[in-house]
């Protein structure tokens, strides 16, 4: 009777952890479509708190951790550099990661890590939005657009050193940087971005031959390039000739895919930041 009477108190426990474990999931899924329509409605604030509560109640629903890291990302705002800020950039990679530590889908763990590599970029964390787009090629290598972003990272890394020490020596913008000692240390900055942005752009137009921004980047990473080219007139001027190459693959492609559009009446060649 004794053995009886404990194997039902048994069966009597488990089945209200399994009657628990049921409601917490449905109130999970109830927080989690709750925070959709919050979200949609961008209450962002309403809707991090509801999927917060999801997150809680059921901690692998996976959907709800993304939807979070989504709505922390929307309350970021690039370029202000404030406690309060970057904790929702941080919160939100929190939340990609989870993501991408389960056993989700692939297209969600691309997702996740793209939306990390995109952060880390928006906080000008350059060394690890490179890192996170990598990943993303590693797990879509057909993908053009994390080449491109990381071609656009490694032209930032690039540029703007450069035109640092350019604005001290009091350059013009069509003056060669013929200070050796600053070309040198230059060199040694950014003497490994600039053909790793060529090599990674490449392969953003090898996947997609059209791809006018990456085109755009292109001639700005040779005039990078130009630059750097101190004690080689001859190189310098090949790299400027083959800027100037792209400028002009990059008006050909979009006066075609102008040419495209209906009604079409011209375009606008926009100056990449």
């Amino acid at each position: 009777m004794k053995t009886s009477a404990r194997i039902l108190a048994v069966l009597a426990t488990a089945l209200t952890l399994l009657a628990t474990t049921g409601c917490n999931k449905l109130q999970a899924r109830d927080q989690l479509n709750k925070g959709v329509q919050s979200y949609k409605s961008n209450r962002y604030e309403e809707a991090i708190d509801h999927f917060q509560k999801a997150v809680s109640l059921d901690p692998n629903l996976i959907v709800a951790h993304m939807y979070l890291a989504t709505a922390f990302a929307q309350q970021y705002i690039p370029g202000v550099d404030a406690e309060d800020n970057n904790r929702f950039a941080q919160q939100a990679i929190e939340q990609y990661k989870r993501v991408i530590d389960s056993n989700t889908g692939k297209d969600q763990q691309i997702n996740s890590t793209k939306g990390i590599a995109y952060l880390y970029l928006q906080m000008k964390k350059f060394d690890d939005a490179k890192n996170y787009y990598r990943k993303a090629a590693e797990m879509d290598p057909n993908d053009p657009e994390v080449y491109y972003s990381i071609g656009v990272i490694d032209w930032t890394q690039s540029y703007q050193p450069r035109m640092e020490e350019r604005a001290k020596l009091g350059l013009k913008p069509e003056e060669p940087l013929k200070d050796k000692k600053v070309c040198a240390s230059l060199k040694e900055k950014s003497g490994s971005v600039i053909p790793d942005g060529i090599e990674t752009l490449n392969k953003a137009l090898q996947l997609r031959p059209d791809y006018d921004d990456a085109m755009a980047y292109m001639n700005l990473m040779y005039r990078e390039k130009a630059d750097l080219e101190c004690d080689d007139p001859a190189a310098r001027a090949a790299d400027l000739k083959t800027a100037d190459q792209w400028v002009d693959k990059t008006l050909e492609v979009k006066k075609a895919k102008a040419a495209k559009q209906p009604g079409a009446t011209g375009i606008t060649m926009d100056q990449p930041k």
